[in-house]
C-alpha cells in the first residue's frame, strides 16, 4: 500500500472513529446518562459483561468529547460497580480516552487543541511547551495529581515531542492515584454534606 493511500485510510478510520463518537455522546445525552444516575444506571444494567463496557465507552467519550465533568463519571462508576470494579472500569475507559486525544491532538495539531481547550486554560500552560525536560516532568505531576485540567494537558502532549512510549507510561501509572482520590472524595464528600444538611 503506498504511502498516499494509507494516510487516506488512517484519514477515513480517524474520521469514523470520530463521527461514531459523536453519534454515541448524542445518543447517551438524548437517554439522559449524562444527566441523569437513573438513566446511567438503566443503560449500564445489571449485565456483568454489556454493562461494565457501556460504562468503560462512556468514559471513554466524556475524555474525548468532554460534556460532562469528569469527576461525576467517575463517582458514578464507584456507586454502580462498587469501589473496585467502579475503580478498575473508570481507570480502564480514562486511559483508553487520554490516550485517543493525544493521538488526536498528534495528528491534528494545535488547531483542534484550541478548539476543546478554553484559552485560558492553554495560555495557562503554554510555557511548557518550550522545554521538553520540563515539560515531561510536570506533565506526569500533574496526571498524578487529582488537581489538574488532565484532559487539556493530554491534549497539549499531543503537541510536544513526547514519545508515544513515555506518554502512555505517564498516563498508565500516574492515573491510578487521581481516579482513586477524585471518586472517594466525590462519595464521601457528598455522603458528609448530606449529613450536614
Amino acid at each position: 500500500m503506498s504511502v498516499a493511500a494509507t494516510k487516506r485510510l488512517l484519514n477515513l478510520v480517524s474520521f469514523t472513529g470520530m463521527a461514531m463518537t459523536i453519534v454515541l455522546a448524542v445518543y447517551f445525552f438524548q437517554l439522559g446518562v449524562f444527566k441523569d444516575m437513573n438513566a446511567l444506571q438503566t443503560i449500564v444494567g445489571h449485565s456483568p459483561l454489556v454493562g461494565p463496557l457501556i460504562f468503560i465507552l462512556i468514559q471513554i467519550i466524556q475524555v474525548v468529547i468532554p460534556i460532562i465533568p469528569g469527576g461525576i463519571s467517575l463517582a458514578a462508576g464507584v456507586l454502580l460497580f462498587g469501589p473496585y470494579l467502579g475503580f478498575l472500569y473508570n481507570y480502564i475507559g480514562i486511559c483508553i480516552g487520554s490516550i485517543i486525544i493525544f493521538f488526536l491532538s498528534r495528528y491534528y495539531g494545535k488547531a483542534l487543541v484550541l478548539r476543546l481547550v478554553n484559552e485560558k486554560t492553554y495560555n495557562k500552560y503554554e510555557h511548557w511547551l518550550t522545554n521538553q525536560a520540563r515539560f515531561d516532568k510536570w506533565f506526569a505531576w500533574a496526571i498524578f495529581l487529582p488537581v489538574s485540567p488532565d484532559d487539556a494537558l493530554c491534549l497539549m502532549a499531543g503537541l510536544t515531542n513526547i514519545s508515544v512510549k513515555k506518554y502512555i507510561a505517564i498516563i498508565l501509572l500516574g492515573k491510578p492515584a487521581s481516579i482513586f482520590l477524585y471518586s472517594m472524595a466525590l462519595i464521601y464528600g457528598g455522603n458528609f454534606l448530606s449529613h450536614l444538611l
